[in-house]
């Protein structure tokens, strides 16, 4: 490890991580600055850069808390950021060093969930081989539901039966850049309504993000009559898209919008060439663990289970 080097991240390295994360091997616009930063006033931030005596090799998206750090608590998932030169084997050399740095530090636990490997080309599994190698602990999991986009989607037969009637009633599917109509209309409502709960980005937070990331982050509604029965906010990536949000009115809720909604966008993202279509999680605090409504609603829809890891590490 003679050649390494490690320190924290600072404002005047903006450019320099932001331009490692567009050509990194396994990164999203997630690890942007911009993204990381729309609410920092939460976090202490503890992002690290490695260096291979002045190359730039990797990144960590971290924050501490306390004995803690994270990667990142402000982010889906985070993780080793690294070239998509480096070899597979100096990421065991860059994890010892991210690791005696954090011990220097007084870190006690290290907690880490990897982005999913069906997000990249190439995958994502030699993190997670060399983090259990560390001792590390899987200490839970989720599961992502996740449409493939490369093949024919599994939607069942009444699903499309329904999604036919639907379609007949003149429903509209539109993008659009104003996230007003669904979050005030329908998102924030129903989320009141039925979670007493509210969306983890405010209606300023997901605009500004969205006139910072155009091309990512987008708004897909359905209107019947003039009027938004159903939305579902996208990330968008290099490979495929995340549906963040995604709601119905109760009216929407009487002509199966939401599904109307979600089967369009199969559609429209597998045209456009995207490989996998993630309609998020179904884990709850229940006794099973998962919510049974959601999991089949997401099964009916063409996906599969694909895991979320989420790992911690004692390192004193």
């Amino acid at each position: 490890m003679k050649n390494y080097s490690i320190r924290p991240y600072q404002e005047s390295d903006y450019e320099l991580w932001n331009t490692f994360v567009s050509a990194a091997k396994n990164a999203t616009f997630l690890f942007h600055r911009d993204f990381m930063e729309y609410h920092k006033e939460r976090f202490e931030d503890f992002s690290l850069l490695v260096f291979d005596k002045v190359k730039l090799v990797a990144v960590l998206p971290a924050n501490r808390v306390g004995d803690k750090v994270y990667s990142h608590q402000g982010l889906t998932y985070g993780g080793l950021v690294y070239s998509s030169k480096l070899k597979i084997e100096k990421i065991e050399t860059i994890l010892d060093l991210v690791f005696d740095f954090f011990k220097s530090k007084r870190i006690e636990h290290f907690y880490l969930h990897p982005i999913p490997s069906f997000y990249l080309g190439q995958g994502n599994a030699a993190i997670d081989f060399f983090l259990m190698k560390k001792g590390a602990q899987l200490y839970r999991k989720e599961m992502n539901m996740v449409a493939q986009l490369h093949q024919e989607i599994p939607i069942s037969k009444s699903k499309l039966k329904h999604f036919r009637r639907t379609e007949l009633l003149g429903l509209r599917v539109v993008e659009e850049t104003n996230f007003q109509p669904f979050w005030e209309k329908i998102l924030e409502p129903r989320l009141v309504e039925k979670y007493a709960a509210k969306p983890v980005h405010s209606l300023t937070e997901i605009q500004l993000l969205h006139e910072r990331f155009p091309q990512n982050i987008k708004q897909f509604s359905a209107y019947l009559e003039d009027k938004i029965v159903a939305g579902i906010t996208i990330f968008e990536f290099e490979n495929g898209v995340k549906s963040q949000y995604g709601a119905t009115s109760k009216k929407g809720e009487k002509y199966r919008a939401l599904d109307f909604l979600f089967i369009s966008l199969l559609d429209i993202f597998q045209k456009r060439g995207k490989l996998f279509f993630d309609m998020g999680i179904v884990n709850d605090s229940g006794e099973k663990g998962f919510h049974s409504g959601l999991l089949q609603q997401k099964e009916e829809l063409g996906c599969t289970v694909w895991n979320q890891d989420f790992y911690k590490i004692k390192l004193v």
